[in-house]
């Protein structure tokens, strides 16, 4: 079990990421692609990935498990709630200090018996071990060419997954404070004040000490939240969203016919920022039945994405149903 202290001044420094971490869902998604569970949500996903992949994929197998420990450096810590993006994380991984990256990959020493496989992993890390510009160098490639491969083309649906869960949580300060947003974080992590404690793979303590916490939803997170495993970097907590019941990254199916009509754009439209069945019920001038019936074929054409939080379900806009409000004009892509 994870548990994070949290003081009364810790309290009023916990902020929420403003979108998705790039290095963190690269690092994360990787997990993902050697994982044979929840291929429900990931298995389109994987057969998409597999065939545009590299060859340096075997140096980020060296350096990231397939489960456990890796080192922190590849997931650049910060004070802001406003993600690093691609570029100037790789950067900030181009610049850890050889004494960090000494130490870090130290603790990735494979204790397992000798084989040809534990050779070649050695052999690979250890240059990194040692420093220097151009195993960096590689080291960086490596990760922008699999972002390339695994991530960027997902990248406007790990938008949407993660800005609905910043609606939740936004909801949830806003009604009740940081109690009530630490509250209403996925089962998997529980706040029970001052501590929040978590599922995780070993017993640990984290204490804040008035440096407050970053919460940070993840896409490819799965089941248990991820920290840092350096006590004294700024703390983040990365946690799962809440995928739906349908395969993540579908394409949108002959639903989309069914569109036709006014009370369903208005509907749509109404859905703008987020809001509740209910809030959609009065925005757009319909019964509340209505409502969730013109949101459930919205949902089908994968124009809109529900989640259920507590007695009430949200809806938020897809990329897609971002674009057809916006005359098709595509998202950007970070």
């Amino acid at each position: 079990m994870l548990r994070i202290h949290v003081s009364g001044w810790d309290l009023s420094r916990v902020r929420m990421a403003a979108g998705p971490d790039a290095l963190w869902e690269t690092i994360l998604s990787f997990h993902r692609l050697r994982d044979r569970r929840a291929s429900a949500v990931f298995g389109k996903w994987r057969a998409e990935t597999r065939p545009r992949l590299s060859g340096e994929v075997r140096l980020l197998s060296a350096v990231v498990p397939r489960r456990g420990y890796f080192p922190d450096f590849l997931t650049p810590s910060q004070e802001s709630a406003e993600p690093l993006g691609l570029d100037a994380g790789t950067e900030a991984v181009r610049a850890t200090p050889p004494e960090r990256l000494r130490a870090e990959i130290g603790l990735l020493d494979d204790p397992g018996p000798p084989g040809a496989r534990r050779t070649a992993r050695r052999a690979r890390l250890e240059p990194l071990r040692e420093g220097g510009a151009e195993p960096l160098g590689r080291l960086v490639g490596a990760l922008r060419d699999y972002h390339r491969a695994a991530v960027e083309p997902y990248w406007p649906h790990i938008q949407s997954a993660v800005e609905a869960d910043r609606v939740i949580r936004g909801r949830a300060l806003l009604d009740g404070g940081t109690d009530e947003l630490l509250a209403s974080l996925p089962p998997v992590i529980r706040w029970r004040a001052p501590v929040l404690e978590a599922d995780y793979p070993v017993d640990r303590d984290l204490h804040l000490d008035g440096r407050g916490l970053l919460l940070q939803p993840s896409f490819f997170c799965r089941g248990t939240p991820v920290v840092l495993r350096d006590p004294l970097l700024p703390p983040v907590l990365v946690y799962p969203v809440t995928h739906p019941a349908a395969p993540a990254f579908a394409e949108p199916g002959p639903w989309l016919g069914r569109l036709l009509g006014q009370t369903r754009s208005t509907v749509l439209r109404a859905i703008g920022d987020g809001c509740t069945t209910s809030e959609l019920a009065r925005r757009a001038g319909v019964s509340l039945a209505s409502a969730s019936q013109h949101a459930c074929v919205l949902r089908e054409a994968g124009l809109v994405h529900t989640l259920r939080h507590g007695g009430s379900v949200l809806h938020t806009l897809t990329p897609l149903g971002g674009s057809l409000l916006r005359g098709g004009a595509p998202l950007a892509v970070s």
